[in-house]
């Protein structure tokens, strides 16, 4: 037997996992800045709700892995996060409006894979629903702005409305059955190219050259759509965000976004970090009722990832390593004093020399070694060696831990 990965599927060893797992923690950190609190849902959803009509559509579908259960019962796995927290909304109806929530975990897509794009992969989304007014819109903007801000990552956050390009599709003479299909055409101009576009879009019999004439020129009729971006724009001058450019060629691959759609771009990486919008629609039609306002924003661990692990490598997670020198028992309770105080530790368990033991914390990338013989026991003062800079001291535990904190 050949082992190896299902297609579209990784395994992160501890180097990659750290990085993965710092990305996490500064998107949670930044969610609960804004007043988000988690929530979790199953991976595994019943097919009808995945496949719901208003939901995320038949390009989507395509992507969706489907089976059975035991009792024949058709599910499938999530391809978003935005549809299953729809569902457990229209679950609970009691819940106090406006509803905010972040929800960080594992989508699945059976889609092509490339950089950046798996077939299991992360994401990271913050949802607002029960708001109607575009503070809720620009505030998700905001939420995007400051995380990437956070990561160290420059992106520009594009932005328009599904409003504005139903209009442009009008004003293009597009029919209106053919108007979503028009859209998921537009959505692919960065991936494409204009050629590819307009060739598309004539196998659809749609004029397409009128569609990018009115979105590159941007001489649009006045709408609810312009009138919000508009609102939005004034908001965002109160969050002090900058990064940001109305794009009416932005359009979003999902049916399901009704108003605003944002997309947040780098040019490290040819991909999108993160997108959401405006869908007002979803959990109405999961309950019975019209309009339900929602929207929402979600980060891509995997694209966020591939920018970063270039910059941001670490091999261990440890910030000191401990050397006994015939002093195991004495310092298994030395290292247990300094994890109280909140040093991240490691010993050696295999009884090396020093030597040996320092090149292992060298490859490892660790900051700090400490050495442990019968004379630093006698004193109280240990030998505390910077790997980087190669500079030895003796000092007191109490000292040692602040000389390793600061590396925070």
């Amino acid at each position: 037997m050949e082992l190896m990965n299902a297609r579209g599927t990784k395994d992160f060893l501890p180097e990659q996992k750290i990085l993965r797992q710092k990305i996490v923690d500064v998107l949670r950190e930044v969610f609960e800045l804004y007043g988000y609190p988690p929530l979790e849902t199953p991976l595994i959803e019943r097919f009808e709700v995945l496949s719901a009509k208003f939901t995320g559509g038949a390009e989507i579908l395509k992507e969706t892995f489907s089976f059975k259960d035991q009792g024949k019962r058709d599910l499938g796995l999530r391809y978003d996060l935005t549809v299953p927290f729809s569902r457990v909304i229209a679950m609970n109806p009691r819940l106090k409006m406006p509803f905010k929530r972040y929800q960080i975990g594992r989508v699945f897509r059976d889609g092509p894979v490339k950089l950046g794009r798996a077939r299991e992969f992360w994401q990271c989304d913050v949802d607002i629903v029960g708001a109607k007014g575009m503070l809720a819109d620009a505030e998700t903007v905001a939420i995007a702005s400051e995380a990437f801000k956070r990561l160290g990552i420059n992106v520009i956050i594009k932005i328009n409305s599904r409003k504005v390009l139903d209009a442009v599709m009008i004003e293009a003479g597009v029919s209106k059955d053919k108007i979503e299909t028009a859209i998921l055409t537009l959505d692919k101009l960065e991936k494409i190219g204009e050629k590819g576009v307009l060739a598309e879009f004539k196998d659809k019999g749609i004029d397409g050259k009128k569609v990018l004439k009115i979105v590159k020129e941007g001489k649009l009729k006045n709408n609810e759509g312009l009138e919000e971006l508009k609102q939005i724009e004034g908001y965002l001058k109160g969050f002090g965000v900058k990064n940001y450019k109305i794009d009416y060629t932005l359009a979003r691959g999902l049916s399901y976004y009704t108003g605003t759609v944002f997309e947040a771009v780098c040019d490290e990486l040819d991909s999108s970090l993160a997108g959401g919008g405006r869908y007002d629609k979803m959990i109405g039609g999961f309950i019975g009722k019209g309009d339900y306002p929602a929207v929402g924003i979600s980060f891509g661990l995997e694209p966020i990832y591939e920018v970063l692990k270039e910059k941001e490598g670490k091999k261990s997670v440890v910030d000191l390593y401990v050397i006994p020198i015939g002093t195991l028992d004495e310092s298994l309770k030395i290292i247990s004093d300094l994890r109280s105080k909140g040093i991240k530790c490691d010993i050696d368990f295999n009884g090396r020399n020093v030597s040996k033991n320092l090149k292992y914390a060298n490859k490892m990338e660790i900051p700090y070694v400490l050495i442990i013989g019968e004379d630093e026991l006698k004193t109280g003062k240990f030998s505390l060696k910077n790997m980087k800079s190669g500079k030895e001291e003796k000092l007191v535990v109490s000292k040692i831990v602040k000389r390793v904190d600061c590396i925070h």
